[in-house]
């Protein structure tokens, strides 16, 4: 008897889904690619404190989902965050203000299943977080891309930009913006812009989306106050996140909103909860340490960020173009016109290097397409100095970049 044929599931699957996931293979040797942080700097010791302090004092209640605190999220992780936006961001709100959620990237689905449809258009940066876009991309909806320049989005591009949806009759959904340490470009947008972002909110009527996963890692301290904080008029959702700052494979992030959106996410939140053992063991190390913790961090990411800015100097010369970000764990890179990322990308894969390339990282593929995004954060001093000399082979060999007489030393503003 002949064996079974295996069942075809393809026929039943519905239109509009993404393409099928690769199996994984593992990280490259070299791997410049998404937002993991420091092995180094994950707080390994003061974490097992928290977890064994809190599962002796409240494990029992991890019998259910979470219910004594509510469905946003454990109270006592919610109340460090009050606190914490108070002092880093002038946001002033209270627990219920805060949702816990699995990560930023929860909050970015609930934002849009509660604001988008199918067709719908929304203003984000030209060059803005990959995971953004392909959401958006999935969901049919129009991502119009406003330039940047060295301070983040220009507010000129934005009103003129505005002003002809309106003349259109097009009212965007919102404004999605990272103002703090922006991605890919490491950028802060001015107090000035914040406000001008605002009052052409207002004017307009659009709603202003705030992501700051970023905004704990900037080399000097300080930053301007969230645009949440600026606000009158309410018109803000704000989302921020413990994967910069503690550790990515916690998955927890919050959002700060109006209770009018608060209770409409809510409602799509089906997910009985966010990881409980995960926020009680945040709310109990972060209490006491987290302030201490992320000055430590960010030194440690500033010494990682000048080895690979000294890395491309030596290997690419000035054929390597950028700007030394205010924060954060990754460089955008510029290489001469000549260069395609995209292909850059496979052949270096090839050779045990993985980066971002520009274009999955812009709303123009054109402008972006000589362009990459290197993260630092997680290869070693050593992996960083050896993978930049690997893709520096690659691309000399694909592209004729760089020459090997164009290796001169070249300034970069910091």
């Amino acid at each position: 008897m002949s064996a079974a044929s295996p069942f075809d599931f393809a026929p039943l699957l519905p239109a509009g889904l993404p393409a099928p996931a690769a199996r994984w293979t593992g990280l490259a040797k070299y791997s410049f690619v998404g937002g993991n942080n420091d092995p180094d700097q994950v707080p390994v010791d003061g974490l097992i404190e928290a977890v064994n302090a809190v599962l002796r004092r409240e494990g029992k209640t991890l019998a259910t989902y979470g219910l004594a605190s509510g469905p946003q999220g454990y109270r006592p992780l919610r109340e460090f965050l009050t606190a914490k936006l108070k002092r880093d961001a002038g946001i002033a709100c209270g627990a219920d203000d805060i949702m816990i959620v699995s990560g930023s990237l929860q909050a970015l689905d609930l934002v849009n299943q509660t604001l988008l449809a199918r067709g719908d258009t929304v203003l984000v940066e030209q060059e803005t977080y990959q995971g953004a876009l392909t959401r958006l991309t999935r969901l049919g909806v129009n991502a119009v891309g406003i330039p940047l320049d060295d301070r983040g989005m220009r507010m000129d591009a934005l009103a003129a930009t505005l002003a002809d949806h309106k003349r259109r009759g097009i009212t965007p959904k919102y404004i999605y913006t990272i103002p703090t340490v922006q991605n890919p470009t490491g950028s802060i947008l001015p107090r000035a812009r914040r406000a001008e972002m605002l009052k052409l909110s207002q004017e307009y009527g659009v709603p202003i989306f705030e992501d700051d996963c970023y905004a704990d890692l900037i080399w000097k301290g300080e930053r301007p106050p969230a645009i949440y904080a600026m606000s009158q008029h309410g018109g803000v959702i704000h989302i921020g996140s413990f994967s910069k700052s503690i550790a990515p494979a916690l998955r927890v992030g919050f959002i700060v909103a109006p209770w009018e959106m608060m209770s409409r996410m809510l409602a799509l939140k089906t997910d009985a909860g966010s990881g409980a053992l995960e926020q009680m063991v945040l709310a109990e190390y972060c209490a006491p340490h987290f302030a201490g913790h992320v000055p430590k961090l960010t030194r440690g990411l500033r010494a990682k960020l000048d080895t690979l800015m000294d890395a491309l100097n030596e290997q690419f010369g000035t054929a390597a173009e950028f700007e030394a970000p205010e924060g954060g764990i990754f460089l955008w890179v510029k290489l001469p016109d000549n260069v395609d990322t995209l292909k850059l990308y496979q052949a270096a894969l090839a050779a045990g290097v993985s980066i971002n390339p520009g274009p999955e990282w812009s709303t123009d593929k054109a402008y972006a397409g000589s362009r990459l995004r290197l993260c630092f954060a997680s290869p070693s001093h050593e992996q960083i100095r050896e993978g930049v000399a690997v893709l520096a082979e690659v691309c000399r060999k694909e592209f004729g970049v760089p020459a090997r007489i164009a290796n001169v030393e070249k300034r970069v503003r910091s």
